[in-house]
């Protein structure tokens, strides 16, 4: 995954700084940590990237994911 998401990331011309920003991170690890399999790239993350590569979501899971996005559930208990 990761080289193929770096790939991506240099042919559009984006520093990791850059997408840590978009994604929420204060830190360019928090990207470099998505980019080196570290950590999982959640879905909502998954969108945002998909807009700043100029792919649609699908065509980045193809290019990208071997493995399923990950949903993060905001279920509130009564």
């Amino acid at each position: 995954m990761r080289k193929r998401l770096r790939q991506l990331r240099i042919e559009k011309g984006l520093s990791q700084t850059y997408l840590a920003k978009k994604l929420g991170y204060k830190t360019s690890s928090g990207y470099s940590n998505i980019e080196y399999g570290i950590n999982r790239l959640r879905f909502d993350q998954a969108l945002i990237l998909a807009g700043e590569f100029g792919v649609e979501l699908s065509e980045l899971e193809e290019k990208i994911f071997e493995e399923n996005l990950h949903v993060k559930c905001n279920k509130k208990t009564a």
